[in-house]
């Protein structure tokens, strides 16, 4: 088949199944706006497009989002036009639509079978906009308004779309019932041989410290941190875990950005807010073993979950990040909310333990809990990583289900685009 390949960030969650694809005997063509010039991948063909236009100034703060989903994807209708000039007809396009970009690529090529990459559809429960009370939507009424034109870019992508593939049965349930039946539940898979328990592992904090396997370090991820993966109630537990953890090291990777949720206000970082709030009840001595480590090359980031005794993890209901697998994976002891997107992955007092988002006491208490009872921490890690192998290891489960999605892809009647 010949098989064209969206993403805005190639190869994105095509990392492996592009290369899978071709060794297969697959055209496969990546039309991207990440690169600028022509290019081979692993045999895939990188095309680049490039954005054209500029968001208009005052637009309705509604309309704002989706204008730049508009202006992605009539650039990349353009870069598909050059395609199409060139002779190719892809039998197959496989895109993560979040961004907007394979809008209009039906109009293009009517015939062609659209996959898409369902990560999440918004909504407005209160499980979703009002999930935490420290920080309340200001109108309830028009965030459900404003929501549902969020997802103008998911519902005309509906129309057009063939099959989807979701990473999670929570992800997948966020969409709406008219898309179930076309949408396959298989996640993107970890490298189990890769991330992996490794005994020797060493963590370099600074040109004095190094840490090991035989320190009690305590770790916490997040793309960025903000309070959409809980950072603000790991920070409010802070003092008392330092304080009770008299050797412990706690060690976060994450950026100051914000990747989910609200911008900090006044131009602040949730990072420094937080850090500001509960600084004053830490010692400086205690707050040495404190250790921001920003974002961080693969590596190091393994090394992080491989000298880990045990691995917080917080998430409103929301997609599920890859860390709380690999972090699995390795062996870790994990320590997560007892939210829906968690439930699906960890078993409590078998892959891991849970705790109530909010509850500090309790986070505190079964943490100290976990890192005391050094036969629990063996158990859980190697009954995660069991478990992890068994359901989400990349090339023995997840890949092949991905390949076969395509090839199923490749065989439905195609969807025209409606006027």
């Amino acid at each position: 088949m010949k098989i064209l390949l969206i993403h805005q960030n190639f190869p994105g969650q095509y990392k492996h199944l592009a290369p899978a694809l071709v060794k297969q005997g697959h055209q496969v063509v990546a039309l991207t706006c990440k690169v600028k010039q022509p290019a081979q991948w692993q045999g895939v063909q990188i095309v680049p497009y490039e954005i054209k236009g500029a968001s208009t100034p005052n637009i309705h703060p509604w309309l704002a989002d989706f204008e730049t989903k508009i202006l992605r994807a009539t650039s990349c209708y353009r870069g598909a036009q050059a395609l199409k000039a060139q002779g190719f007809e892809p039998d197959v396009i496989c895109a993560h639509h979040g961004w907007g970009e394979s809008m209009f690529l039906k109009d293009i090529w009517p015939k062609a079978r659209m996959g898409l990459y369902c990560e999440l559809y918004h909504l407005t429960t209160d499980s979703f906009i009002n999930f935490d009370p420290e920080f309340p939507t200001r109108n309830a009424e028009a965030d459900a308004l404003r929501i549902r034109m969020k997802n103008l870019n998911n519902r005309l992508h509906e129309e057009v779309m063939d099959a989807g593939i979701s990473p999670t049965r929570f992800q997948a349930s966020t969409f709406p019932d008219h898309w179930q039946d076309r949408i396959t539940v298989a996640h993107d898979g970890v490298d189990t041989d890769l991330c992996r328990p490794n005994p020797d592992a060493r963590l370099q904090i600074s040109d004095d410290l190094t840490l090991t396997r035989d320190d009690e370090v305590i770790t916490f991820i997040n793309r960025n941190l903000e309070p959409y993966r809980g950072y603000h109630v790991f920070m409010r537990a802070l003092p008392e875990i330092l304080k009770r953890r008299k050797d412990a090291h706690v060690v976060l990777i994450g950026g100051d950005e914000v990747s989910y949720g609200a911008k900090a206000p006044k131009g602040q970082t949730w990072k420094q807010i937080f850090i500001d709030e509960v600084r004053g009840r830490i010692p400086t001595p205690h707050w040495s073993r404190v250790h921001f480590l920003g974002r961080v090359p693969y590596d190091k980031y393994l090394s992080m979950i491989q000298v880990s005794r045990a691995h917080v993890y917080l998430t409103y209901p929301f997609v599920l990040s890859w860390s709380l697998l690999e972090s699995m994976a390795a062996e870790c002891a994990i320590l997560a909310s007892g939210t829906e997107p968690v439930r699906e992955v960890l078993t409590e007092d078998e892959t891991g333990w849970m705790v109530d988002f909010f509850d500090r006491e309790a986070l505190v208490d079964r943490l100290c809990a976990l890192l005391d009872d050094e036969a629990t921490r063996k158990r859980l890690g190697a009954n995660a990583r069991d478990f992890v192998r068994q359901k989400y290891d990349l090339q023995s489960v997840c890949l092949p289900q991905h390949l076969n999605w395509v090839e199923r892809l490749g065989t439905l009647e195609a969807r025209p685009p409606r006027d």
